[in-house]
Protein backbone atom coordinates (compact mmCIF):
# COMPACT_ATOMS: atom_id res chain seq x y z
CA UNK A 1 0.00 0.00 0.00
CA UNK A 2 2.81 2.45 0.85
CA UNK A 3 4.39 2.03 -2.59
CA UNK A 4 1.45 3.65 -4.39
CA UNK A 5 0.08 7.14 -5.00
CA UNK A 6 -3.49 7.86 -3.92
CA UNK A 7 -5.35 11.12 -4.57
CA UNK A 8 -8.65 11.98 -2.87
CA UNK A 9 -10.67 15.05 -3.91
CA UNK A 10 -13.84 16.35 -2.28
CA UNK A 11 -15.27 18.41 -5.18
CA UNK A 12 -17.07 21.07 -3.17
CA UNK A 13 -19.05 23.96 -4.60
CA UNK A 14 -17.11 26.35 -2.36
CA UNK A 15 -13.84 24.48 -1.82
CA UNK A 16 -11.86 21.58 -3.24
CA UNK A 17 -10.44 19.59 -0.32
CA UNK A 18 -7.60 17.24 -1.26
CA UNK A 19 -5.58 14.51 0.45
CA UNK A 20 -2.65 13.02 -1.46
CA UNK A 21 -0.75 9.96 -0.30
CA UNK A 22 2.61 9.46 -2.04
CA UNK A 23 4.22 6.22 -0.90
CA UNK A 24 2.60 6.77 2.50
CA UNK A 25 3.49 10.49 2.86
CA UNK A 26 0.33 12.63 3.26
CA UNK A 27 -0.19 16.11 1.78
CA UNK A 28 -3.32 18.20 2.35
CA UNK A 29 -4.73 21.08 0.28
CA UNK A 30 -7.75 23.33 0.21
CA UNK A 31 -8.55 25.33 -2.94
CA UNK A 32 -11.41 27.78 -3.60
CA UNK A 33 -13.74 26.57 -6.36
CA UNK A 34 -12.92 29.52 -8.60
CA UNK A 35 -11.48 29.98 -12.08
CA UNK A 36 -10.87 33.06 -14.25
CA UNK A 37 -9.62 33.45 -17.80
CA UNK A 38 -6.00 34.59 -17.97
CA UNK A 39 -5.07 37.56 -20.14
CA UNK A 40 -1.36 38.20 -20.64
CA UNK A 41 -2.01 41.88 -21.32
CA UNK A 42 -3.52 42.46 -17.88
CA UNK A 43 -1.23 40.18 -15.88
CA UNK A 44 0.43 42.05 -13.00
CA UNK A 45 3.87 40.70 -12.24
CA UNK A 46 4.47 40.38 -8.49
CA UNK A 47 6.61 43.20 -7.15
CA UNK A 48 8.93 40.76 -5.41
CA UNK A 49 8.70 37.18 -6.60
CA UNK A 50 10.31 35.86 -3.42
CA UNK A 51 7.15 36.87 -1.55
CA UNK A 52 4.85 34.97 -3.95
CA UNK A 53 3.99 31.30 -3.46
CA UNK A 54 2.87 29.13 -6.35
CA UNK A 55 -0.43 28.15 -4.69
CA UNK A 56 -1.46 31.83 -4.62
CA UNK A 57 -0.38 32.39 -8.22
CA UNK A 58 -1.67 29.24 -9.93
CA UNK A 59 -2.16 29.80 -13.67
CA UNK A 60 -2.84 26.63 -15.65
CA UNK A 61 -3.35 25.43 -19.20
CA UNK A 62 -4.91 21.97 -19.50
CA UNK A 63 -4.69 19.66 -22.51
CA UNK A 64 -6.97 16.67 -21.97
CA UNK A 65 -9.77 14.71 -23.59
CA UNK A 66 -11.90 16.02 -20.69
CA UNK A 67 -11.53 19.63 -21.93
CA UNK A 68 -13.13 20.83 -25.16
CA UNK A 69 -11.19 24.10 -25.53
CA UNK A 70 -7.54 23.18 -25.04
CA UNK A 71 -6.11 26.62 -25.78
CA UNK A 72 -7.45 28.62 -22.85
CA UNK A 73 -5.30 29.55 -19.85
CA UNK A 74 -6.92 30.00 -16.44
CA UNK A 75 -6.24 31.40 -13.04
CA UNK A 76 -7.22 28.62 -10.62
CA UNK A 77 -8.20 28.71 -6.96
CA UNK A 78 -6.83 31.55 -4.84
CA UNK A 79 -5.40 33.43 -7.80
CA UNK A 80 -8.78 33.28 -9.60
CA UNK A 81 -10.69 34.52 -6.55
CA UNK A 82 -8.82 37.84 -6.77
CA UNK A 83 -9.74 38.51 -10.43
CA UNK A 84 -12.51 40.82 -11.61
CA UNK A 85 -13.77 38.13 -14.03
CA UNK A 86 -13.80 35.32 -11.47
CA UNK A 87 -16.21 32.47 -12.20
CA UNK A 88 -17.82 30.80 -9.17
CA UNK A 89 -20.22 27.88 -9.22
CA UNK A 90 -23.80 28.44 -10.31
CA UNK A 91 -26.74 27.01 -8.37
CA UNK A 92 -27.10 23.23 -8.73
CA UNK A 93 -24.13 23.01 -11.07
CA UNK A 94 -23.62 19.60 -12.68
CA UNK A 95 -20.07 18.74 -11.67
CA UNK A 96 -19.45 15.94 -14.17
CA UNK A 97 -20.58 18.16 -17.08
CA UNK A 98 -18.63 21.32 -16.27
CA UNK A 99 -15.10 21.86 -17.53
CA UNK A 100 -14.24 23.88 -14.42
CA UNK A 101 -14.31 20.58 -12.49
CA UNK A 102 -11.49 19.15 -14.60
CA UNK A 103 -9.51 22.39 -14.85
CA UNK A 104 -9.42 22.73 -11.07
CA UNK A 105 -8.86 19.06 -10.32
CA UNK A 106 -6.03 18.65 -12.82
CA UNK A 107 -4.64 22.03 -11.76
CA UNK A 108 -4.37 21.11 -8.09
CA UNK A 109 -3.01 17.66 -8.96
CA UNK A 110 -0.32 19.33 -11.10
CA UNK A 111 0.45 21.76 -8.27
CA UNK A 112 0.91 18.81 -5.91
CA UNK A 113 3.14 17.04 -8.44
CA UNK A 114 5.30 20.18 -8.68
CA UNK A 115 5.39 20.43 -4.89
CA UNK A 116 6.78 16.89 -4.49
CA UNK A 117 9.16 17.22 -7.50
CA UNK A 118 10.69 20.61 -6.80
CA UNK A 119 13.78 20.15 -8.97
CA UNK A 120 12.02 19.13 -12.19
CA UNK A 121 10.55 21.29 -14.96
CA UNK A 122 9.01 18.35 -16.86
CA UNK A 123 7.17 16.13 -14.42
CA UNK A 124 5.46 12.78 -14.85
CA UNK A 125 3.10 12.05 -11.98
CA UNK A 126 1.19 8.78 -11.76
CA UNK A 127 -1.93 8.42 -9.62
CA UNK A 128 -2.61 4.75 -8.95
CA UNK A 129 -6.07 5.47 -7.53
CA UNK A 130 -8.06 8.68 -7.68
CA UNK A 131 -11.18 8.99 -5.52
CA UNK A 132 -13.65 11.84 -6.12
CA UNK A 133 -17.09 12.71 -4.80
CA UNK A 134 -20.45 13.68 -6.27
CA UNK A 135 -23.60 14.93 -4.54
CA UNK A 136 -26.18 12.22 -3.91
CA UNK A 137 -28.51 14.01 -6.36
CA UNK A 138 -25.97 13.51 -9.19
CA UNK A 139 -24.22 10.32 -8.14
CA UNK A 140 -26.24 7.63 -9.93
CA UNK A 141 -26.52 9.34 -13.33
CA UNK A 142 -23.13 11.05 -13.52
CA UNK A 143 -20.55 8.87 -11.78
CA UNK A 144 -19.56 6.86 -14.87
CA UNK A 145 -19.24 10.00 -17.00
CA UNK A 146 -17.03 11.65 -14.38
CA UNK A 147 -14.88 8.55 -14.09
CA UNK A 148 -14.29 8.22 -17.84
CA UNK A 149 -13.33 11.89 -18.27
CA UNK A 150 -10.82 11.68 -15.43
CA UNK A 151 -9.10 8.49 -16.56
CA UNK A 152 -5.98 8.55 -18.73
CA UNK A 153 -3.18 11.02 -19.42
CA UNK A 154 -3.59 14.79 -19.05
CA UNK A 155 -1.06 17.55 -19.66
CA UNK A 156 -0.99 20.62 -17.43
CA UNK A 157 1.27 23.61 -18.05
CA UNK A 158 1.70 25.85 -15.02
CA UNK A 159 2.51 29.37 -16.24
CA UNK A 160 4.23 32.32 -14.52
CA UNK A 161 5.85 30.15 -11.84
CA UNK A 162 7.49 32.40 -9.22
CA UNK A 163 11.24 31.95 -8.95
CA UNK A 164 11.74 30.29 -12.36
CA UNK A 165 13.54 32.00 -15.26
CA UNK A 166 11.69 32.65 -18.51
CA UNK A 167 9.53 31.07 -19.89
CA UNK A 168 8.59 30.56 -16.20
CA UNK A 169 6.56 27.42 -16.75
CA UNK A 170 6.32 23.83 -15.56
CA UNK A 171 4.82 21.00 -17.59
CA UNK A 172 3.16 18.16 -15.68
CA UNK A 173 1.94 14.96 -17.28
CA UNK A 174 -0.73 13.40 -15.08
CA UNK A 175 -1.34 9.69 -15.56
CA UNK A 176 -4.52 8.60 -13.77
CA UNK A 177 -4.68 4.82 -13.76
CA UNK A 178 -8.00 4.25 -11.99
CA UNK A 179 -10.89 6.32 -10.65
CA UNK A 180 -13.57 5.55 -8.10
CA UNK A 181 -16.49 7.91 -7.44
CA UNK A 182 -18.09 8.14 -4.00
CA UNK A 183 -21.32 9.75 -2.86
CA UNK A 184 -20.98 12.71 -0.51
CA UNK A 185 -22.27 11.77 2.90
CA UNK A 186 -21.52 8.07 2.40
CA UNK A 187 -17.84 9.02 2.19
CA UNK A 188 -18.23 10.91 5.46
CA UNK A 189 -19.42 7.67 7.09
CA UNK A 190 -16.24 5.93 5.89
CA UNK A 191 -14.22 8.82 7.33
CA UNK A 192 -16.03 8.40 10.65
CA UNK A 193 -15.72 4.65 10.98
CA UNK A 194 -12.54 3.52 9.16
CA UNK A 195 -8.89 3.86 10.18
CA UNK A 196 -6.71 5.57 7.56
CA UNK A 197 -3.80 3.15 7.98
CA UNK A 198 -5.37 -0.25 8.61
CA UNK A 199 -8.73 0.50 6.89
CA UNK A 200 -10.35 -1.45 9.74
CA UNK A 201 -13.27 -0.31 11.88
CA UNK A 202 -12.22 2.37 14.38
CA UNK A 203 -15.66 3.20 15.87
CA UNK A 204 -17.38 -0.03 16.88
CA UNK A 205 -20.12 1.83 18.74
CA UNK A 206 -21.21 3.81 15.68
CA UNK A 207 -21.22 0.66 13.53
CA UNK A 208 -23.41 -1.07 16.15
CA UNK A 209 -25.79 1.90 16.13
CA UNK A 210 -26.14 1.49 12.36
CA UNK A 211 -28.17 -1.68 13.02
CA UNK A 212 -31.03 0.58 14.06
CA UNK A 213 -30.16 3.25 11.52
CA UNK A 214 -28.06 6.38 11.13
CA UNK A 215 -28.81 9.48 9.08
CA UNK A 216 -25.92 11.70 7.98
CA UNK A 217 -26.65 15.18 6.67
CA UNK A 218 -23.71 16.65 4.74
CA UNK A 219 -24.34 20.37 4.33
CA UNK A 220 -22.29 21.88 1.52
CA UNK A 221 -22.29 24.80 -0.88
CA UNK A 222 -25.21 23.96 -3.16
CA UNK A 223 -26.39 20.61 -1.86
CA UNK A 224 -27.34 18.88 1.35
CA UNK A 225 -26.45 15.22 0.92
CA UNK A 226 -28.34 12.87 3.17
CA UNK A 227 -27.24 9.27 3.55
CA UNK A 228 -29.08 6.61 5.49
CA UNK A 229 -26.91 3.87 6.99
CA UNK A 230 -28.44 0.54 7.97
CA UNK A 231 -26.33 -2.41 9.12
CA UNK A 232 -23.16 -0.52 8.13
CA UNK A 233 -24.35 0.04 4.53
CA UNK A 234 -26.01 2.98 2.74
CA UNK A 235 -29.70 2.56 1.94
CA UNK A 236 -31.26 3.51 -1.37
CA UNK A 237 -34.35 5.33 -0.12
CA UNK A 238 -32.59 8.41 1.29
CA UNK A 239 -31.86 11.28 -1.10
CA UNK A 240 -30.34 14.72 -0.79
CA UNK A 241 -31.59 18.07 -2.03
CA UNK A 242 -30.32 21.14 -3.90
CA UNK A 243 -29.88 23.33 -0.84
CA UNK A 244 -26.69 24.73 0.68
CA UNK A 245 -24.80 27.64 2.17
CA UNK A 246 -23.93 29.46 -1.06
CA UNK A 247 -27.35 31.10 -1.35
CA UNK A 248 -26.94 32.51 2.17
CA UNK A 249 -23.34 33.60 1.55
CA UNK A 250 -24.49 35.44 -1.58
CA UNK A 251 -27.19 37.19 0.45
CA UNK A 252 -24.61 38.28 3.03
CA UNK A 253 -22.22 39.53 0.33
CA UNK A 254 -25.01 41.45 -1.42
CA UNK A 255 -26.24 43.12 1.81
CA UNK A 256 -22.71 44.11 2.88
CA UNK A 257 -21.93 45.50 -0.57
CA UNK A 258 -25.11 47.60 -0.52
CA UNK A 259 -24.95 48.83 3.09
CA UNK A 260 -21.23 48.93 3.90
CA UNK A 261 -19.73 49.62 0.44
CA UNK A 262 -17.42 46.61 0.72
CA UNK A 263 -17.35 43.82 -1.87
CA UNK A 264 -15.92 40.38 -1.18
CA UNK A 265 -13.82 38.89 -3.99
CA UNK A 266 -15.51 35.51 -3.57
CA UNK A 267 -17.58 33.32 -1.27
CA UNK A 268 -14.38 31.65 -0.11
CA UNK A 269 -13.04 35.01 1.15
CA UNK A 270 -16.20 35.49 3.22
CA UNK A 271 -16.15 31.88 4.47
CA UNK A 272 -12.55 32.19 5.64
CA UNK A 273 -13.49 35.28 7.62
CA UNK A 274 -16.50 33.53 9.17
CA UNK A 275 -14.46 30.44 10.09
CA UNK A 276 -11.86 32.67 11.77
CA UNK A 277 -14.44 33.47 14.50
CA UNK A 278 -16.73 36.32 15.46
CA UNK A 279 -13.80 38.55 16.43
CA UNK A 280 -13.00 38.71 12.69
CA UNK A 281 -16.56 39.48 11.57
CA UNK A 282 -15.86 42.96 10.26
CA UNK A 283 -14.85 44.63 7.01
CA UNK A 284 -12.77 47.72 6.25
CA UNK A 285 -14.34 49.66 3.36
CA UNK A 286 -11.80 52.42 4.02
CA UNK A 287 -8.43 52.32 5.74
CA UNK A 288 -8.90 52.47 9.50
CA UNK A 289 -12.70 52.14 9.30
CA UNK A 290 -14.07 48.85 10.66
CA UNK A 291 -17.68 47.78 10.10
CA UNK A 292 -19.26 44.95 12.09
CA UNK A 293 -20.95 42.42 9.75
CA UNK A 294 -22.45 40.08 12.35
CA UNK A 295 -25.87 41.72 11.85
CA UNK A 296 -25.80 40.46 8.25
CA UNK A 297 -24.28 37.06 9.04
CA UNK A 298 -26.34 35.74 11.96
CA UNK A 299 -29.84 36.07 10.40
CA UNK A 300 -28.67 34.20 7.30
CA UNK A 301 -27.04 31.39 9.30
CA UNK A 302 -30.19 31.10 11.43
CA UNK A 303 -32.35 30.79 8.32
CA UNK A 304 -30.03 28.14 6.90
CA UNK A 305 -30.05 26.20 10.19
CA UNK A 306 -33.86 26.06 10.24
CA UNK A 307 -34.00 24.87 6.62
CA UNK A 308 -31.32 22.24 7.34
CA UNK A 309 -33.43 20.81 10.17
CA UNK A 310 -36.53 20.86 7.97
CA UNK A 311 -34.66 18.73 5.43
CA UNK A 312 -33.49 16.38 8.20
CA UNK A 313 -37.08 15.97 9.38
CA UNK A 314 -38.28 15.30 5.84
CA UNK A 315 -35.67 12.61 5.28
CA UNK A 316 -36.28 10.73 8.52
CA UNK A 317 -40.04 10.77 7.86
CA UNK A 318 -39.84 9.65 4.24
CA UNK A 319 -37.67 6.52 4.53
CA UNK A 320 -38.99 3.36 6.12
CA UNK A 321 -35.48 1.90 6.14
CA UNK A 322 -34.17 4.41 8.67
CA UNK A 323 -37.30 5.18 10.67
CA UNK A 324 -36.38 5.14 14.31
CA UNK A 325 -32.76 5.93 13.46
CA UNK A 326 -30.44 5.74 16.44
CA UNK A 327 -28.19 8.63 15.47
CA UNK A 328 -28.40 11.86 13.42
CA UNK A 329 -25.04 13.27 12.32
CA UNK A 330 -24.28 16.69 10.82
CA UNK A 331 -21.13 17.00 8.68
CA UNK A 332 -19.63 19.43 6.19
CA UNK A 333 -17.96 22.83 6.40
CA UNK A 334 -21.27 24.70 6.27
CA UNK A 335 -22.63 22.67 9.21
CA UNK A 336 -19.50 23.44 11.23
CA UNK A 337 -19.81 27.14 10.45
CA UNK A 338 -23.45 27.21 11.54
CA UNK A 339 -23.18 24.66 14.39
CA UNK A 340 -24.32 27.08 17.10
CA UNK A 341 -27.28 28.23 15.02
CA UNK A 342 -28.27 24.64 14.19
CA UNK A 343 -28.13 23.67 17.87
CA UNK A 344 -30.24 26.68 18.84
CA UNK A 345 -32.77 25.84 16.12
CA UNK A 346 -32.87 22.22 17.33
CA UNK A 347 -33.96 23.41 20.80
CA UNK A 348 -36.95 25.19 19.27
CA UNK A 349 -37.60 22.14 17.10
CA UNK A 350 -37.78 19.97 20.24
CA UNK A 351 -40.25 22.42 21.81
CA UNK A 352 -42.52 21.75 18.83
CA UNK A 353 -42.45 18.03 19.63
CA UNK A 354 -40.12 17.03 16.78
CA UNK A 355 -36.73 16.59 18.52
CA UNK A 356 -33.66 16.16 16.31
CA UNK A 357 -30.61 15.53 18.47
CA UNK A 358 -27.59 16.05 16.23
CA UNK A 359 -24.03 14.81 16.64
CA UNK A 360 -21.30 17.18 15.39
CA UNK A 361 -18.18 15.00 15.01
CA UNK A 362 -14.56 16.14 15.16
CA UNK A 363 -13.12 17.22 11.79
CA UNK A 364 -16.67 17.30 10.41
CA UNK A 365 -15.61 19.56 7.53
CA UNK A 366 -12.95 17.03 6.40
CA UNK A 367 -14.81 13.73 6.80
CA UNK A 368 -15.72 13.39 3.11
CA UNK A 369 -12.14 13.71 1.90
CA UNK A 370 -10.91 11.43 4.71
CA UNK A 371 -13.49 8.87 3.59
CA UNK A 372 -12.45 9.30 -0.04
CA UNK A 373 -8.84 8.45 0.82
CA UNK A 374 -10.08 5.32 2.60
CA UNK A 375 -12.21 4.52 -0.47
CA UNK A 376 -9.19 4.93 -2.77
CA UNK A 377 -7.08 2.56 -0.69
CA UNK A 378 -9.88 0.00 -0.32
CA UNK A 379 -10.61 -0.01 -4.05
CA UNK A 380 -6.92 -0.40 -4.86
CA UNK A 381 -6.67 -3.39 -2.51
CA UNK A 382 -9.79 -4.88 -4.10
CA UNK A 383 -8.28 -4.52 -7.59
CA UNK A 384 -5.03 -6.12 -6.45
CA UNK A 385 -6.93 -9.03 -4.93
CA UNK A 386 -9.02 -9.51 -8.09
CA UNK A 387 -5.89 -9.43 -10.28
CA UNK A 388 -4.06 -11.94 -8.10
CA UNK A 389 -7.13 -14.24 -8.12
CA UNK A 390 -7.33 -14.03 -11.91
CA UNK A 391 -3.61 -14.85 -12.16
CA UNK A 392 -4.02 -17.91 -9.93
CA UNK A 393 -6.96 -19.15 -12.00
CA UNK A 394 -4.98 -18.68 -15.24
CA UNK A 395 -2.00 -20.57 -13.82
CA UNK A 396 -4.30 -23.29 -12.54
Amino acid sequence: MNRHNFFAVDIGNSWYKVLASDNGAISEYKMPNAIALFDEEFYEKPYDEEDVVLEDNLIVEVKSQAIVDKREIYYAGKSAARQMNVSLTSFNNQKADEERTYILLFGIAAYHAAFVNVDDLDIYYEIDQLAVSLPTTQYKEKKEQLKQRLMGTHSVTIHKVPGLPEPKELVVKLIIKDVIVGAEGACAYLGLTRDQQTLGIKDDELVKESRRGIIIGDLGGDSVDFVGIKNNKPVASVEGATFGINLFLDNIIRKISKSELYTFDSRSELEEKLFAGQSEWYVEPYAGVKKDISKYVNPQLRSMAIKFLEHFDRVRSSSNEVKGARRYIAVGGAAKLAQRHIQEAAVKWAEKGRPIELMFPEDMEKLNVLGLLVLAKMNHLKKQYENSTDLVSIKG
